[in-house]
């Protein structure tokens, strides 16, 4: 991570700390200084991987995904959708207030809101999907 991501990360970090502690009242930790626990283990067995096991799953972790936040949707007519212009409105089936859906590669992970940090949007997750009812949604 460079320097100017790190900056950003902290900086991130540090505005999401003073917003929950602004709207809870109470601390969260210093989520600047958390750091990522490491995955050493499956949950199927103790024994720490192997050196090769660690080389694939580094070179998985890798992998870009993409990462998409979706407000709502909504299906209208091709008629409608070339009446379009500047200032038309599309009413999408979601409420306001609702969570917003976080989708990676197309699948739900997580809900989440909106949060506002040094004028660029973020959402911070309200609720994860676990792996189990992600992985029933494959089937």
């Amino acid at each position: 991570m460079s320097d100017e991501d790190q900056k950003l990360a902290d900086e991130w970090a540090a505005a999401l700390s003073a917003q929950e502690n602004a709207t809870d009242g109470e601390g969260a930790g210093d989520p600047a200084g958390a750091e990522l626990q490491q995955f050493e283990e499956t949950s199927d067995s103790k024994a720490p991987l192997s050196r090769e096991e660690r080389k694939k799953l580094d070179a998985i972790l890798d992998i870009p995904v993409t990462i998409t936040m979706e407000v709502g949707h909504a299906k209208i007519s091709i008629r409608n959708l070339l009446q379009l212009n500047q200032g038309s409105v599309i009413e999408l089936e979601r409420l306001a207030g609702e969570p917003l859906d976080v989708l990676v590669n197309g699948t739900l992970i997580a809900h989440g809101e909106v949060v506002v940090v040094n004028d660029k949007f973020g959402i911070r997750l309200t609720d994860v999907i676990s792996q189990i009812e992600r992985i029933k949604k494959l089937k």
